[in-house]
């Protein structure tokens, strides 16, 4: 198969996976794009939002229509991380004889939702940690490599702050990407009216299985960045790093702690998946930019004077990309 053939049975199969997605999802075009633009890029995401917007719904249909193994795990401040992980019992064996036996965890699934996540306590969620940077899990003593692909794909709501755990920076870094679900307009409430107050059920079937899509994620890592594009996503990582040369004002004015590298690389793999979406097999400009919010918004850290004024990591990073120019010699990095 030649790379045009490649791009666009690639299109073909995002096509029909957003095709299915919207049986269900009404709206929200952003949000699924932004889901399936991590999903094809091998990083889990995280979602933010008020209760009722769909968010548990679109991952349970995305789980729907991949051929992948699925389980939710509903988080609660009694929730422990053998619940999550699994853990060694005893079992008695046809002779009599009593062993140790580690009956898996929820965790063991290709496509993981981990509902409400910051209602867990710190230590149950740090029990993801490992499992969603190394793709593996230390339980019963013994190292276990998790199912590929590994997909974890979190909900939390932002309003109701009574009994939750806000989630470290460490944890939240290792999300690909921090979507913000907003509420559907008159229109599509509507639509949503007609879909859920009445006998129709919409019917979704699978349409990737895991070897394609296991292909397809490869045929992303592909896609080639030329170095002022890189260079590009490069300045735009060290602008959101306060106190330094290359820092933009509104970071040293409003920023704590700026972007990871982690950030840089999710930039460059979002915007490879935006290109083959749109029939290219290279990186442009536009497409650096258009992946710079949900990318970078949650590996920022405002400081005081941010959080009393309101202004919040959207809006900087909205300065930013006005600030740091697409063409200028390369940087030292």
């Amino acid at each position: 198969m030649n790379t045009e053939q490649a791009i666009q049975s690639f299109r073909d199969d995002y096509a029909a996976l957003r095709a299915e997605i919207g049986k269900v999802i009404v709206g929200h075009e952003s949000i699924v794009e932004g889901t399936l633009t991590a999903l094809f890029a091998g990083g889990h995401v995280l979602l933010e939002g008020v209760p009722g917007l769909g968010k548990t719904l679109l991952v349970r249909t995305l789980s729907e229509v991949l051929d992948l193994s699925f389980n939710r795990i509903q988080f609660t401040p009694d929730l422990m991380p053998a619940d999550i992980l699994g853990t060694n019992i005893v079992m008695e064996t046809a002779g009599g004889r009593r062993e140790f036996q580690f009956q898996h965890g929820p965790i063991f699934a290709h496509l993981i939702l981990a509902d409400e996540i910051n209602r867990a306590t710190p230590k149950t969620q740090s029990a993801l940690l490992e499992a969603m940077q190394e793709h593996q899990v230390t339980a019963g003593g013994q190292l276990r490599r998790l199912n590929e692909p590994f997909f974890v794909m979190a909900t939390q709501n932002p309003i109701d702050q009574e009994g939750t755990y806000p989630l470290p920076e460490a944890q939240l870094d290792r999300f690909f990407f921090k979507i913000l679900v907003g509420y559907p307009s008159g229109d599509e409430l509507t639509e949503v009216l007609n879909r859920t107050t009445t006998g129709v059920q919409a019917a979704v079937k699978k349409v990737l299985q895991r070897e394609r899509l296991l292909e397809l994620m490869r045929l992303v890592r592909d896609v080639p960045v030329a170095s002022h594009v890189k260079n590009y996503a490069v300045r735009l990582v060290l602008a959101t790093h306060p106190r330094t040369d290359t820092a933009a004002p509104i970071a040293t004015q409003y920023l704590r702690f700026g972007s990871s590298p982690r950030g840089a690389q999710t930039l460059i793999l979002a915007a490879k998946v935006r290109a083959l979406v749109d029939g290219r097999f290279n990186v442009s400009f536009d497409d650096i930019e258009a992946c710079v919010a949900p990318a970078l918004r949650h590996r920022l850290i405002l400081n005081f004077e941010a959080e009393a004024e309101g202004v919040t990591t959207d809006h900087i990073l909205g300065q930013i990309l006005r600030d740091v120019p697409r063409d200028v010699q390369a940087v030292n990095v």
